[in-house]
């Protein structure tokens, strides 16, 4: 089953929504902030993903961390910031068939899903 990571009042979850939706691809969607976000999920990601790949620093959470916060990341240090702020969290993370992709852009979901 594919699955959708990611919050539900994002505009790019919306689009990938929409696209999934659009190419009558069947998906569950897991809202980070609703249903709940785990210590090993994240974890896999991560070692799926990289945590520097994951770890969104466009968005205004990690804008306001401070410069010590910023400059002293690590993987430890961002997997926890990560699990307690969702949306420091990439979207949308897309798992299918076993294999975990960041972001949407349509050319992409109509490669992975050809």
């Amino acid at each position: 089953m594919t699955t959708l990571y990611g919050i539900k009042n994002c505009d790019t979850i919306k689009k990938a929504k929409a696209w999934l939706n659009d190419n009558n691809i069947d998906f569950n969607f897991h809202d980070y902030r609703q249903d709940g976000l785990e210590l090993d999920w994240l974890t896999t990601t991560e070692q799926k993903l990289g945590w520097e790949v994951l770890l969104n620093k466009r968005g205004t959470t990690f804008r306001q961390l401070s410069e010590v916060q910023k400059q002293q990341l690590d993987k430890e240090s961002a997997i926890q910031l990560m699990l307690e702020q969702p949306a420091m969290i990439k979207r949308p993370v897309l798992i299918y068939k076993g294999q975990y992709f960041i972001g949407f852009k349509a050319p992409q979901y109509q490669e992975i899903f050809s």
